[in-house]
């Protein structure tokens, strides 16, 4: 799925390891920036650090024309958490940006939203 902020499109994103999160984004890293978090479509990945959510997107054929939307913390002005349910088993995370509106990222698998809700009040608020 090509994430793309103009539709609002929903993103199923797959917990991965940070390190290959940092993998995708180290050239791109600020001082005192660090990989807290990183997500996997099927080409496509999302990786939030410390001071920003990272969007990477995967384009053409080939794949070797990539994509980096940086969207920093300092823009977001509210977002909510909605933790998986008994048959509902994504959770989802709603990040609202200045200029941009409304981000949704979707979960699926095995993650802890409560600890994702506690890391963004850290840094944002």
């Amino acid at each position: 799925m090509m994430i793309d902020f103009a539709r609002n499109s929903v993103f199923k994103l797959t917990p991965i390891d940070s390190k290959e999160g940092h993998n995708e984004v180290s050239m791109m890293l600020t001082n005192n920036e660090q990989v807290l978090y990183a997500f996997k479509t099927i080409r496509d990945k999302v990786v939030i650090t410390n001071k920003r959510l990272i969007t990477i997107n995967v384009q053409g054929i080939t794949g070797k024309k990539v994509d980096y939307t940086s969207l920093p913390f300092s823009r977001v002005q509210a977002f909510s958490v909605e933790t998986s349910g008994t048959l509902d088993l994504d959770c989802e995370l709603d990040l609202w940006f200045s200029e941009v509106g409304k981000v949704r990222l979707e979960i699926v698998g095995n993650f802890d939203i409560q600890l994702l809700n506690k890391t963004l009040s850290h840094y944002i608020l």
